[in-house]
């Protein structure tokens, strides 16, 4: 019903007229009847009100599906919005199911109710039901106020885990909300879109994919590991998210695969080449070598291969996308086999019909060879609307060839003597192209178009008129007697275009037609006033044409035509009259350029090139918004150029082989000694992994036989509540259900659970805990396919053999037992906010690098805090003056940057500005006056001070935007009396903001910022800044960065975002030896890794 809620929502208005004339025979019989036109629908409402609050369930009931009802037929039912949300509670399952189909119409509407039952919709995101549970977040991810954007946050990481598939596709409809309602969530957000992604379920990978085009579309490093699992599900998902998989999938092919088309061409040149006389040896080395120019990608022909069924789908959207895909992306050998399937969406509504047919116009192009086969059904119908009639003529238009020319020729006949005028318009201009790309028919189609002059509509002869003058231009010297007939019609023809057009030909071709010229200009000179001013100006022309060829004849009748025009209404007339007279008649006055006046107006003018309106729009993705209008439109993705070399294909393969046999080993044991302790082993996880890429099949088969087994009897003896359906889904959900299990009636708080957890990882340093793994989303655990991963290096890293790791495993078995279940309501948001102290230094005696990798794993949130904003490590002290006592008449200004972030909102950066009064006079009203900023520059202003007494100084805050760049912010401090020119310039160090992030996390980052990214220098370091804590001391003070806990001694990291995008700055100091090191910034903002580099060596260097 969400789908409908704007449709809805546009007929209000038009509802309540409806409803006011169904009322106005229930009013009493004293009321006017006019007076019912503007009388609410009361008894009505009232009647539905008194059934919601019944203590019947079946009046209830009743009520709800009379309410859907009015939804339904567009309906306004927001005014009974309090008494619907009261019943959001109850415990019978029909009502409660529609009480959320109307909550998802009106939460938007009514946020100030809906965010007074809140906590009842989180409540329902626990509920048995999963339609109850997606319902509750569709209602919540609904309710726009950003107050509830942590609530949303965390409701969307819980349903992200959730056992039911369809719960996770409203989690990934919910991630579309949460942006366009707070974008500052991405970093957070595109973590359960890399979650989601790994979703082995159908149902998910649309809605998935459609939250990734629109949150992060250019962070194409989420789908490489998941590439080939799209295109295997990609027949088994639904039509809307086939079309938007398949428009991913296009963009990434194109970064991702070397150009099939470039050798399409050169091979079958090659093989055409072959020599009589060759050898046979000669011929296979030749063979060879071709077959070395280009081999296809196996992942790239996995996507044409698993993309070409589709072609036969009844949604022409996937037809379409799948018509698209092989355009861009297939060799032009193959790409023929969408042109039957785009033919056959031809026999859909006139809608479709537009949109393919425009698509094939522009594929027709340039590869003709595509439709020829089909030309017949493009032939026009008398049904067919004008848009659809002028499309089929311009693919027939670009079809046309020598072989089928003649038969188009009869077609276009018949169109000419349409009723439709603006369709018989464009066939005559067809005809004309045709004459100019085919040399054949050139005359015959001239001829055809001098026939149609003596047709009685005046469209049609006008458009004649206007192509007959472009053809001529290709070859006047034949065609003396067409000129001569065109003059001849001038009498008859009223069209200006029309008009103009013959008496610019007669212009430009006079010298050929020396008779018949002067007389036209006479009689036009007679009709001047009553023309045109397209007409005007071409009779201007022709007169002055006249007087440069032939002037004994036309002398006085172009001065009169002169004069006509010097004192016309319209300036372009009169203009151009102007400076024709200057140029041609010569005169005192009369400068160089008269000499040339007959090169100017005489000059061989080129033949005009008649193009296909479609020609330019292939820069556009077929089957977009774009395209169809022929213009960027708001969300277009650019489609990249192939690349010359194709990136690693090793990013795409998913290496679960090797650690599923290890873990497989490991858990074998443990299940015997502790068999009840867990329901599935991680090896079934793996080796699901391993059986989709086909790469481990027969070695994981009869292990994966005898976990399905042990699965089917665990469900039977959990009582699960949960559907097959449900059941049937990705091993990470069926873990924290497991979880949830077991848990049982013990529950135990949040602080005793991390001890619990910090003393396993003391215990046991080169293993994960498996306990991370099974928490619950809401205590924020990390997700399954992270820990496994890091689990997986770890065991790389310290191989003790598989006795050892059976052990470890019964370590953490017994943290398994207790996972804790927390309710999250709105008041009890502030127990869930990540910690954002400050970020203690870390020494070597501390932490060594085991523990702090094991550490990673233990964040509070539900995911890595990578942009989490954290609070300042120092706050500088040094000042910079703003305003002189002598410059400002004993007003004196200085200001500091306070790195406080967030007080004036985002992207600005907090500024305080110490205002003193030196002088022994009152200063009133000091306030800031004009600003002179660059483009995009803000500045939230201080409130003015009212009144500085003599002596006295007062320290005020301001904000400015200074869009990342270090420019100076000029703007005017004024007095009541008085205003003085000030500027705050930025040290670049101010225009971060710190943030915290794990030493994996800073490495992750670091590895997507490289290249061109990069900035670093190798500096001397002065003895005493070689430790530790100064390096930090030094840098935090030097710019506002956040530390980065480092696991190793020598080797520094700190973090920030830039205040205004957002974009990550990592630093990295290395000492090396001999009093060296090597600092490395790496961001996206080049400009400002570069100034700030620049600041930092000086920092470091000096004592």
């Amino acid at each position: 019903m969400s789908g409908n809620g704007h449709s809805y929502g546009e007929q209000a208005g038009e509802a309540a007229p409806e409803l006011a004339q169904e009322a106005a025979p229930t009013t009493a019989p004293s009321v006017p009847a006019a007076f019912g036109l503007f009388s609410s629908d009361t008894k009505k409402n009232e009647d539905l009100k008194q059934m919601l609050e019944s203590s019947k369930d079946s009046a209830k009931l009743d009520a709800m599906k009379r309410i859907v009802g009015m939804i339904a037929k567009g309906k306004n039912a927001s005014e009974l919005f309090p008494a619907v949300v009261k019943n959001v509670a109850s415990k019978n399952i029909e009502i409660k199911k529609l009480v959320y189909v109307y909550l998802m119409r009106y939460a938007e509407e009514q946020q100030d109710l809906a965010l007074l039952s809140i906590s009842t919709f989180q409540r329902a995101l626990k509920d048995p039901n999963q339609l109850i549970r997606a319902s509750a977040l569709r209602v919540l991810s609904s309710i726009r106020v950003p107050i509830i954007v942590p609530i949303m946050m965390l409701a969307i990481k819980e349903a992200s885990s959730d056992l039911s598939p369809y719960v996770r596709k409203n989690a990934a409809h919910a991630i579309q909300k949460l942006y366009s309602l707070d974008p500052e969530q991405k970093e957070m957000l595109i973590e359960v879109i890399e979650k989601l992604l790994k979703d082995r379920s159908t149902l998910v990978a649309g809605s998935v994919v459609m939250a990734f085009e629109e949150v992060c579309p250019d962070r194409i490093d989420l789908i490489h590991k998941n590439y080939r699992k799209l295109c295997n599900l990609l027949v088994d998902v639904e039509e809307w998210g086939q079309v938007v998989i398949i428009h991913m999938l296009t963009r990434y092919a194109r970064t991702q695969f070397v150009s099939p088309w470039k050798t399409d061409d050169d091979v079958v040149e090659e093989y055409n080449e072959n020599n009589f006389y060759e050898s046979d040896g000669e011929q296979k080395e030749k063979d060879r070598n071709v077959k070395k120019t280009y081999t296809m990608d196996p992942d790239h022909r996995l996507l044409l291969r698993n993309t070409k069924p589709l072609l036969q789908s009844r949604n022409a959207a996937v037809v379409m996308a799948v018509a698209q895909l092989y355009w861009h992306l297939a060799p032009k050998s193959e790409a023929g086999i969408v042109s039957k399937s785009l033919v056959r969406l031809l026999r859909s509504n006139r809608e479709v019909q537009y949109i393919v047919l425009q698509n094939i116009a522009t594929m027709s192009i340039q590869r003709k060879g595509m439709f020829e086969p089909y030309l017949k059904s493009f032939y026009v119908r008398s049904t067919d609307p004008t848009m659809i009639k002028t499309l089929k003529l311009e693919i027939l238009t670009n079809l046309a060839n020598e072989a089928n020319i003649s038969t188009l020729l009869r077609e276009f006949q018949t169109y000419v003597k349409s009723q439709d005028k603006q369709f018989a318009a464009a066939t005559i201009q067809a005809i004309g192209r045709c004459a100019t790309n085919i040399t054949e028919v050139t005359d015959t189609c001239l001829n055809g178009l001098v026939c149609l002059l003596s047709n009685r509509d005046e469209t049609v002869v006008a458009e004649s008129v206007v192509v007959i003058k472009k053809l001529l231009q290709t070859q006047p010297a034949h065609h003396g007697e067409i000129i001569k007939h065109m003059a001849k019609l001038l009498d008859n023809i009223t069209v200006p275009v029309a008009r103009a057009s013959i008496l610019w030909l007669i212009g430009e071709y006079c010298e050929r037609v020396p008779k018949i010229a002067p007389d036209v200009l006479r009689k036009t000179a007679k009709s001047f006033t009553n023309e045109d001013d397209l007409v005007k100006l071409q009779i201007l022309n022709l007169g002055a044409k006249l007087y440069l060829t032939n002037s004994k004849q036309t002398k006085l009748l172009t001065q009169y035509v002169l004069n006509l025009g010097k004192y016309d209404q319209s300036y372009d007339i009169r203009d151009r009259t102007r400076f024709i007279r200057q140029l041609i008649v010569p005169n005192e006055k009369s400068g160089a350029l008269s000499k040339y006046a007959k090169k100017i107006f005489l000059a061989q003018k080129p033949a005009p090139l008649l193009e296909s309106p479609f020609k330019d729009r292939d820069h556009f993705q077929l089957g977009t918004l774009s395209h169809t209008l022929n213009s960027r439109a708001t969300g277009y993705l650019e489609l990249s150029d192939w690349p010359d070399v194709a990136p690693d294909p090793a990013v795409r393969n998913v290496e679960v082989a090797e650690s599923a046999k290890e873990w497989t080993a490991i858990l074998g044991k443990t299940k015997k000694e502790k068999p009840t302790e867990k329901f599935y082993s991680e090896s079934e996880e793996e080796e699901d992994e391993s059986a989709s890429t086909g790469a481990t099949e027969s070695e994981s088969g009869s292990e994966s036989e005898k976990e399905d087994k042990e699965e089917g009897s665990s469900d039977e003896s959990s009582g699960s509540s949960s559907s097959s359906e449900e059941s049937s889904d990705s091993e990470s959900d069926s873990k924290e259900s497991t979880a949830k299990k077991t848990s049982g009636a013990v529950k135990e708080s949040n602080a005793e659970e991390s001890k619990k957890k910090a003393k396993g990882i003391s215990k046991n340093r080169n293993t994960s805990s498996s306990s991370d793994t099974e928490s619950s989303s809401s205590e924020g655990s990390s997700s399954d396919s992270k820990s496994v991963s890091d689990s997986r290096s770890d065991s790389d890293s310290g191989k003790s053999g598989s006795a050892t790791s059976s052990k470890k495993e019964e370590k953490t078995a017994q943290d398994r037992k207790t996972p804790s279940k927390q309710d999250v309501f709105l008041l009890d948001l502030d127990d869930f906010y990540p910690v954002t102290t400050p970020v203690a230094v870390p020494t070597a005696a501390v932490l060594s690098p085991s523990l702090t990798a094991d550490l990673e794993g233990l964040s509070l949130s539900g995911s890595s805090v990578i942009d989490q904003v954290t609070t300042q490590v120092f706050v500088p002290t040094k000042t910079h003056e703003m305003l002189h006592r002598m410059t400002g008449k004993g007003l004196s200004a200085h200001y500091h940057f306070s790195r406080q972030p967030d007080m004036f909102g985002d992207h600005m950066v907090p500024v305080q500005v110490t205002v003193t009064n030196t002088t022994d006079q009152k200063i009133e009203n000091i306030h800031i006056g004009e600003k002179k900023l660059p483009l995009g520059m803000r500045i939230h202003e201080f409130n003015p001070i009212e009144c500085l007494e003599p002596g006295g100084s007062v320290t005020v805050s301001m904000g400015i935007d200074f869009c990342d760049s270090t420019q100076t912010a000029s703007f005017q401090l004024c007095t009541k009396d008085d205003h003085f020119n000030v500027n705050i310039q930025p040290p670049v160090g101010e225009l971060l903001l710190p943030v915290t992030m794990s030493e994996k996390d800073f490495k992750k980052e670091q590895g997507m910022l490289t290249g061109m990214n990069e900035t670093s220098a190798t500096i001397a370091v002065a003895p005493q800044n070689s430790t530790s804590l100064v390096i930090i001391e030094k840098v935090v003070k030097a710019a506002n960065l956040g530390v980065v806990p480092s696991g190793q001694d020598n080797i520094h990291r700190f973090a920030a975002k830039t205040v205004h995008s957002g974009s990550l700055m990592l630093v990295t100091v290395e000492l090396k030896e001999s009093s060296t090191a090597q600092l490395i910034i790496n961001t996206e903002k080049t400009v400002i890794g570069s100034v700030l580099l620049r600041e930092l060596k000086p920092v470091l260097s000096q004592g």
